[in-house]
Formats: C-alpha cells, sequence, structure tokens
C-alpha cells in the first residue's frame, strides 16, 4: 500500500488531545498512519515513496458542507434580493422543472469544482437525478452525503413514485465509490410533504436503515403555516411523525423556541447553520449559541450557490463566528475554535462520520486540504486558528486530498476538467432559460 509523508508542516488537527502540531504527518492508502513533531524519523522518511515539503502551508481536516443543492449552482445570481416563498416558487422551481439529468450533472460539477477550489471535501446534496450527482461524487473524488429530495405537493401515485425513486438510488448507491458515498432520507419540508407521506419515508428510512435530512423552521411563515394546518410548531410536528426516531440532520432551524431546542437535544437532532443563505433570504438567524450550549451538534451548509451565491465555506466559518457576536452582544458567543469545529467535528458527526473524518489523527481517513499561508493575512504567527476563522479564504486553499488521493495541487484540479465543466454549466444555463 503506498505511503507518502509530508514534513516541515504546520497541522491544525482538531484533535482535543494534540490540536496543534508542527512537525510530520504519513499517510498509507486511505487514511492517516502517523503524526509527529519536530523533524520525521528516518524510518518513517524511509518507508515514504513520496515526500512533500510542507514549507509555507497550513494543513488542517477537509471542510464538511451539510447542506446544499449542488446542481443550483446553474441558478446562481438567478433572482437575488427576493422573501423565500417568492424566491422559491416564482423563480426556483419553475426553472428547476426544466432541468434534464445532463443539467444536474453540470450544474453539480460546477458545485464539486468550486468545493474542491475552497477547501470542502464532504458536502450533503439534496436533489433530483440523483444518480447524476453520484456519477460526478465518484468521478471527483470528494465524499457525499446523498439524497433524493422529495417533495410531496403531487398526487398520490407520484408521491409513490417519487418514493421509490429515492429508495432505489439509496439501494444502488450507498456504500459505493469505496464508500464515499453514502444515502440519506429526504422529505423536502413539512411545509411541502403531507404527514402520512412523512411516516412513509421514515418508514423506508428504518427499513433501509438510513438517516434522515429536512429543511426545518427555516422563515417564521413557514412556522406559522405549519402551526395553522396541524397545530403544532415544525419540530413537535417531525417528532409526531417518527422523523426523529432515525439519525437526523435538519436544515436551517432558525425560529425554534426553547422546547423545541430540548427536543432535538433530547432526541441527539443535527442542525445544518447556514448563515449565509440565511440572511440573504431575510429568514432571521439560528439560536447557534442556545443550540451549543443545549448540546445540540451544530454544523455548516452553504444551501444552494443561488441563494449564497458561493460555495466557500469559509465565509460560512468566519460568518458563524462573527454574527452570534453581532445580535448577542456578547464577544465569546461563538469562539474561532467552535466555528471551525461546525466544519469539521460537527459536520462529520451530523452525518455519522464521528471518528472517520473532521480530524487528522492517525486511524482516520485522510481527507485534508493545505491552505498556503506565505501571504501577508497569515502574518504574523500568532494563532493560526484565530487566522484560518478570520483571515483565511477558500482562494488559499493549494492542496486537497480525500481517502488518500489528492484532488487539487497548487490550485490544478487533478480529477476534473475544469474548461470543460465551465462550458457546459453555461450550455445548460442558456437552454434553461430559453
Amino acid at each position: 500500500m503506498n505511503r507518502w509523508l509530508i514534513e516541515n508542516g504546520i497541522f491544525v488537527t482538531m484533535d482535543p488531545e494534540r490540536p496543534k502540531l508542527e512537525g510530520w504527518m504519513a499517510v498509507e492508502g486511505r487514511a492517516i498512519a502517523a503524526m509527529g513533531a519536530g523533524e520525521a524519523p528516518e524510518e518513517e522518511r524511509a518507508k515514504a515513496k513520496e515526500i512533500v515539503n510542507g514549507k509555507d502551508l497550513l494543513f488542517m481536516p477537509g471542510l464538511i458542507n451539510t447542506h446544499g443543492h449542488a446542481a443550483m449552482s446553474l441558478l446562481r445570481g438567478l433572482a437575488d434580493d427576493l422573501v423565500l416563498q417568492d424566491w422559491l416558487e416564482n423563480h426556483m422551481w419553475p426553472m428547476e422543472a426544466k432541468f434534464t439529468g445532463d443539467d444536474v450533472y453540470w450544474g453539480t460539477s460546477l458545485a464539486a469544482m468550486e468545493m474542491i477550489l475552497s477547501g470542502t471535501t464532504a458536502f450533503v446534496d439534496m436533489y433530483d437525478h440523483m444518480d447524476r450527482v453520484a456519477q460526478v461524487v465518484e468521478l471527483s473524488g470528494l465524499r457525499a452525503s446523498l439524497t433524493r429530495g422529495v417533495i410531496g405537493l403531487c398526487p398520490p401515485d407520484v408521491q409513490t413514485a417519487k418514493l421509490n425513486d429515492a429508495i432505489q438510488f439509496a439501494r444502488d448507491w450507498h456504500g459505493q465509490a469505496d464508500g464515499r458515498i453514502r444515502a440519506m432520507m429526504s422529505p423536502h419540508a413539512p411545509y411541502t410533504c403531507p404527514p402520512d407521506y412523512i411516516e412513509r419515508i421514515v418508514a423506508a428510512a428504518h427499513e433501509l436503515g438510513l438517516p434522515m435530512h429536512t429543511h426545518m423552521s427555516e422563515t417564521a411563515a413557514e412556522v406559522a403555516q405549519n402551526v395553522r394546518d396541524y397545530g403544532v410548531r415544525p419540530a413537535e410536528h417531525l417528532d409526531r411523525l417518527g422523523l426523529f426516531s432515525r439519525p437526523a440532520l435538519v436544515a436551517h432551524a432558525v425560529h425554534l423556541t426553547d422546547e423545541e431546542i430540548a427536543l432535538l437535544a433530547e432526541r441527539g437532532v443535527a442542525v445544518s447553520h447556514n448563515p449565509v443563505s440565511n440572511l440573504k433570504l431575510a429568514s432571521g438567524v439560528a439560536r447557534v449559541p442556545d443550540l451549543l450550549r443545549a448540546g445540540v451538534t451544530v454544523s455548516l451548509g452553504t444551501d444552494s450557490a443561488a441563494s449564497n451565491n458561493n460555495l466557500d465555506l469559509f465565509e460560512e466559518i468566519r460568518l458563524a463566528a462573527l454574527l452570534h457576536k453581532g445580535v448577542s452582544g456578547d464577544p465569546t458567543a461563538v469562539p474561532a475554535a467552535e466555528a471551525l469545529r461546525m466544519a469539521t467535528v460537527y459536520g462529520a458527526k451530523s452525518i455519522g462520520l464521528e471518528g472517520v473524518v473532521g480530524m487528522l489523527k492517525p486511524g482516520m481517513k485522510a481527507d485534508f486540504i493545505a491552505l498556503s499561508i506565505a501571504k501577508a493575512h497569515f502574518v504574523p504567527a500568532t494563532d493560526y486558528v484565530s487566522h484560518l476563522v478570520y483571515s483565511a479564504s477558500g482562494a488559499d486553499v493549494a492542496h486537497v486530498w480525500v481517502d488518500g488521493k489528492q484532488l487539487l495541487r497548487n490550485r490544478e484540479l487533478l480529477t476534473m476538467d475544469a474548461e470543460r465543466i465551465r462550458f457546459e454549466a453555461q450550455r445548460s444555463f442558456e437552454r434553461l432559460r430559453q
């Protein structure tokens, strides 16, 4: 099995036992084999088939984007500055109704390219034509939790067809791409799926042994509608329908009461915090400090490039640290290290990969990135966690590895044809807007 070595590197490991390391890291096959401070031992250098000089590089776990709709990259900039329901119903859904499998493939390819270039190594995607999304993941080398998002505002026979499609996708792709692809089950949201339909999706998740993912309490209007239609707020509604009986990840969770936060904590439900998208759509500010204090796992997502408008998770990290300081008046609300954990350790936990990715530690998967720190905004070398959160951007990412395989070298994509992707994505958009 191929073994190679990085030496002279600075490592922000996210491992509480050894958070920072100046030294070396050995990778064997798909996993981190060993790490140490100072110079690499001669026996490590002798075993290595390749030695990488880590000078002027900062290595950290790859970022984990826990909520998005990758193919919507084709709709970037199409309809800005609108409220969520207007944006969705009058602009996004009519365009998305025209999407073919090829459109999804090239839109997802565009998103995958952008994620690699900005340091994301794993992502959650909820969409349609998921076979094509999985093909992109397989080709690109990324890690992903994929789910056929199901909207139930349709006749019963169409509901059944969508559910069967989601089940078949999970059976076909869960565990594929050398284990890099995992499946989830996803009713789109409680306001787009009737209660009995959500129960059927939960039953399928139990049968398949899969986690759940859904949008929840993104806007105040959505919460009010849920109360009108079902007599309770979304969290209690989904709990009654059994959705939290499976490992569950909910996106947004902006409008929560104390009781709902306690419920999520009790049920072990994780939350994907999407600060940029929530601000752009004026959906509100999630109660992240309260969620964290209650013991809820909070990770970070970009949502789609149509509501963000980029997939640079470093922006979400910075905003997660800054936003909650500003709205609470407490500069300690989300410290830098906690914001960074949201994009790494907590991201891994929220998608069932705790202990697999999210840290640099021997035995864990070799999913990591290297940032070029020979730049003004990384000087002086005071606190690299602070620099990563408050100074860095995706443009600083120089190298990316997933499962021990390099996907980006000196900002050159190694698994994807950037020029072809840009051309095909633009061509898809031109067709869609006709």
